[in-house]
Formats: C-alpha cells, structure tokens, sequence
C-alpha cells in the first residue's frame, strides 16, 4: 500500500516531534554542495527559532500537519483514563517520556499528561515529573491552541479543565488576595 506523500503549503501549521507546532513561512530553493535542494522554513514563535527541513526529508523527519479536531478530542479521552502501571524505575519511565514527549504523536503526549497529572490538590510532583508534564501539555496545548483559535496558555488550562486536573494552591498569595477573589465573586 503505497502512502500519500505529505504536502506543505506556505501559512500551513505543521507539527515538528523535538519543537511542537510552527507555521510554514516559505519553501525556498538553496544551492549545498552543488545540489539545487527545496526547504521548508518553518518559524516556531514560542521558541523564536527557525527551523529549515528539506522537502523530500520531511516525513523521514517526523514532521506533520496538525491532527483532526476528532483525533485530539481521542488524545484527551486518553489522557482522562487512569494513569498506567509504573513498574519501571524513574530513570527508565523518564527517559520513556521523553521519548514520548518528542515523538510528537498527540497519543503518546496525551499518555505523558495521563501519567503525571495530579489526581488531587494534596498530590506532589517530583521537579523532574513535573516539568516532563508541563512540556507534555504545552506540547498538546500548542496543537489545541491552533485547532481552537485560542492563545497556547488558555488551551493549557482548558484541557487541565477538561481533565479536572485541580488548580494549584498559590503558597504565596495573601488574605488580602482571597479577599480580592471573594468580591469580584461575589
């Protein structure tokens, strides 16, 4: 079964696995040793970074357009099951994370957000965990963000909503801050 060869278009938002979602600027025609090689240049805004990936390499590089509405709603669905087994040590589930984190596949993130949100207000994190778990749901954010027209930090706290995952306590805010919150409230 022969597959489709992808396809980029100037102003398109495509997925790059290691950097999350980026907006094709242009294809551009260079010379490198002599051979006449197309490039995608992609420009990741959140990083402030270009990136320039040669079309024929483009698939071989992971690079993708961004899922379906239907195939996100499917990667949250995942992220709301309950967390999977955790029988290896943490060097090994970390680095499985990782692996998954930078695959770029919706699913695999959604798997990541799934095993290190917190169940509860009263559950901690390892710094470790939790920042695999930020760059997991910033990456998923990134993604909803554009299927969704909103900002990557709206989408972030959407789907913490969406996955009933609870607010943090704030250890610093004050009486005075409670009360502020009371009145407009109230």
């Amino acid at each position: 079964m022969a597959t489709k060869k992808l396809e980029f278009k100037h102003g398109q938002f495509v997925v790059y696995p290691t950097q999350g979602v980026g907006k094709v600027a242009r294809i551009e025609e260079q010379n490198i040793g002599g051979q006449k090689i197309q490039l995608l240049v992609i420009d990741f805004e959140q990083n402030n970074m270009t990136l320039r990936v040669p079309l024929d390499r483009a698939e071989i590089s992971g690079l993708r357009p961004l899922v379906s509405a239907k195939k996100m709603d499917e990667a949250i669905a995942v992220a709301k099951r309950a967390p999977g087994a955790k029988r290896m040590i943490w060097a090994r589930r970390q680095a499985a994370y990782e692996e998954s984190i930078n695959s770029g596949d919706p699913m695999k993130l959604a798997e990541v957000v799934r095993d290190l949100q917190r169940r509860s207000a009263a559950d901690t994190m390892t710094f470790s965990g939790r920042q695999l778990y930020l760059r997991a749901l910033e990456r998923m954010a990134q993604e909803f963000a554009v299927l969704n027209k909103m900002d990557v930090d709206s989408a972030a706290e959407k789907i913490e909503e969406i996955l009933g995952i609870p607010k943090e306590i704030d250890l610093n805010a004050t009486e005075e801050d409670e009360e502020e919150e009371f009145e407009e409230d109230g």
